[in-house]
């Protein structure tokens, strides 16, 4: 039975990656959910930790609530309800496709993971002209002006590590790009010259 209970001032503060603790919500012994204002995760003791398959661990016990809480989850299922249980493997699925394959020796097919699914474009596409801005135009009627790079590669600082060009795309058709990036056809998709309208700053949603 999960046991919630608020953290008071006159109480020891319990310090988390993501600040000091207000609240803290019991699932078992010795795994315990922290949520602070701005964010949260679960804490795991020594001894829990050591009970975790070694691809789920996390540096420290500490399980941040996006993501990595889910890793608690499945590997203590009787400490969540079904509900609970389901959403962990989704979210390992999604987001911790290498951890889920490890302890459960399934592989993920093309569509079962987010990142897999991210990994495979980029690898598709990895010698491409790839959008890593995009801007509506200002001097083309229903049209993108966007900047790309090989393989959208970008360097420190956001700079792109390789060189850059400018190229215009369709609203339509940029509005209908797929999830992981908008891939140039330089067969089709025009070199953009001249004055830009990333200078007006009026980005593509």
């Amino acid at each position: 039975m999960q046991r919630e209970r608020m953290i008071f001032p006159d109480e020891r503060p319990v310090h988390t990656p993501w600040g000091v603790a207000d609240y803290a919500r019991e699932y078992a012994e010795d795994i315990v959910f922290y949520g602070t204002p701005s964010h949260g995760g679960f804490k795991l003791s020594a001894e829990r930790l050591a009970q975790m398959h070694p691809a789920l661990r996390e540096r420290g016990g500490w399980f941040e609530e996006d993501c990595a809480w889910a890793k608690v989850a499945f590997a203590f299922r009787e400490c969540f309800n079904d509900e609970q249980h389901e959403a962990a493997i989704r979210t390992l699925k999604d987001w911790c496709p290498d951890e889920y394959e490890a302890v459960t020796g399934k592989p993920l097919a093309p569509g079962d993971s987010h990142i897999k699914d991210q990994r495979l474009f980029h690898e598709c596409h990895a010698q491409d002209w790839m959008v890593i801005s995009a801007i509506r135009s200002d001097r083309h009627s229903g049209m993108v002006e966007c900047i790309a790079t090989i393989g959208g590669r970008r360097g420190q600082w956001g700079k792109p590590d390789s060189a850059e060009r400018r190229y215009l795309a369709s609203n339509q058709e940029y509005d209908q790009r797929g999830k992981f990036g908008f891939v140039i056809d330089p067969d089709r998709h025009a070199l953009c010259d001249g004055p830009s309208s990333f200078l007006a700053g009026r980005t593509a949603s």
